[in-house]
């Protein structure tokens, strides 16, 4: 008897303003030629039209029509499902949020248990030394020192930044900034200037020919304060909130003798306990990008929770590349970065069901 063949069913998104995708042409044809079956829904909004997937060998489906394919495929996906109660039968590939005490995390995971699907969330694909084999970190920081600079040319004008959208590369965001600045040169301060956020807003600052002073690890070792920060007119917080993170801006900022002008919190972790820029409370969007906390002079945040989707093609493309080698073991999920993904999943869900 003929094995079947492990089946990769790619999922639309289907969260407003996603047009990125985890896997390329190229990434299809070369799981097919490693005996893989490879679906992919079609979509009018992903970056890489679906007849590129369709000339690579895949199957087209309709869009959204997942929960209807055979029990075994595997649905991968990016961003979250669609809002529903229903048992989940299926074993899911996708960016859950689920394992960190968010809000609707229970209800979710028990989709899983009640249907005997499972959840492999790419956050918790990590090697055997606990790190990630693929992220969207570098993205998240260019574009997220791009709309920040961005701020800070609206404030020049006496305006606020104004809403962003998908630009269609990296090259015509960067040019697009170019003109706003106009030639004006902030200091920026990047902290976390050595992991993959903090090196896409560092590469940024560079492109533009800014001063960018780079922190890490060993520059806020020592718990703060940190007068530094308020000396320079941006700063990019690329760290996660998490205990034992210091506060890199004091709560009082906006009242302070300062030069800082705009915040770019990367990072976006403004409920936490731990939120090291306690200067604001909630996430900002594409249609207002910034949170202005101080008036005079100007103190603007940028706190957007979905940076790489305005560069859906480069982040497409980085993350995709990451992550094809392990999609190549999809035969072995027992094993590696997918036994632990689901070693996670399984602990989290036994949790849930107390």
């Amino acid at each position: 008897m003929t094995e079947q063949a492990t089946h990769l069913w790619i999922r639309a998104e289907q969260r407003a303003n996603e047009e990125r995708v985890g896997i390329t042409p190229e990434g299809v044809k070369s799981l097919l030629d490693k005996g893989l079956r490879v679906t992919i829904e079609d979509s009018a909004t992903r970056v890489l039209p679906t007849g590129a997937y369709a000339e690579a060998g895949a199957e087209i489906a309709p869009e959204g029509s997942w929960p209807d394919a055979p029990r075994d495929a595997l649905i991968f996906g990016l961003k979250e499902l669609p809002e529903g109660d229903a048992p989940l039968h299926h074993r899911h590939i996708m960016f859950g949020h689920a394992f960190k005490g968010q809000s609707g995390a229970g209800a979710f995971l028990s989709r899983f248990t009640r249907g005997g699907g499972a959840l492999y969330d790419l956050e918790y694909l990590v090697d055997k030394d606990n790190r990630r084999v693929a992220a969207f970190g570098y993205w998240a920081g260019y574009a997220g020192a791009a709309v920040s600079l961005l701020a800070y040319a609206a404030q020049d004008r006496g305006e606020t930044c104004p809403p962003v959208s998908t630009w269609k590369n990296a090259e015509a965001m960067r040019a697009e900034v170019a003109t706003a600045l106009n030639g004006a040169t902030p200091r920026a301060l990047v902290i976390g200037a050595l992991g993959r956020v903090g090196s896409g807003a560092r590469a940024l600052c560079e492109e533009l020919d800014l001063k960018v002073t780079q922190w890490d690890m060993a520059e806020t070792a020592h718990g703060g304060p940190f007068p530094e920060v308020l000396a320079h007119e941006v700063f990019f917080n690329c760290i996660l909130a998490m205990p034992g993170v210091p506060q890199f801006v004091p709560a009082d900022a906006g009242s302070r003798d300062r030069a800082l002008r705009v915040i770019g919190d990367i990072a976006c972790d403004p409920t936490s306990a731990y939120n090291p820029v306690p200067v604001y409370d909630a996430a900002t969007s594409w249609a207002a990008p910034v949170t202005r906390v101080h008036d005079t002079p100007p103190l603007d945040v940028m706190a957007i929770d979905n940076l790489p989707s305005l560069l859906p093609l480069e982040s497409s493309q980085d993350f995709a590349a990451q992550l094809l080698p392990h999609l190549a073991t999809l035969d072995a999920m027992d094993a590696g970065v997918w036994g632990r993904a689901r070693a996670t999943f399984d602990h989290h869900a036994k949790e849930t069901s107390r």
